[in-house]
């Protein structure tokens, strides 16, 4: 049997609630990462050497990072995807120190009466 793991995979550091509760993962999803997360993470860290034809197809579609067909593959490419850093999109540029700076801003006052 390929993607055989001891024990349930579990990942409190990103998901303190679980992968079932976190509302990233569909119930198949989490089910499929806690079942075969270790041989999955193995595989991906090149701790553990493919088995079996499906291991080998998976090690291959993650290094190629790119539209993979095998399930397992996609879970852990979904799961890499959660877990990285999120990006942050400014909707203006940031100050720059020269005119500008915090130093010279003064708060309009209030006129209204």
């Amino acid at each position: 049997m390929s993607f055989e793991s001891a024990k349930p995979f579990q990942d409190f550091t990103h998901f303190p609630r679980g992968l079932r509760r976190c509302g990233e993962f569909t119930v198949t999803e989490a089910q499929l990462l806690e079942q075969c997360g270790h041989a999955m993470l193995g595989l991906y860290t090149g701790q553990r050497a493919p088995m079996t034809d499906d291991e080998q197809r998976f090690v291959e579609q993650v290094q190629q990072q790119t539209a993979p067909e095998l399930r397992h593959a996609r879970v852990w490419m979904k799961y890499l995807k959660v877990i990285g850093p999120r990006r942050v999109h400014r909707l203006c540029s940031p100050m720059t120190s020269g005119a500008g700076s915090d130093d010279d801003y003064e708060p309009a006052e209030d006129t209204a009466d």
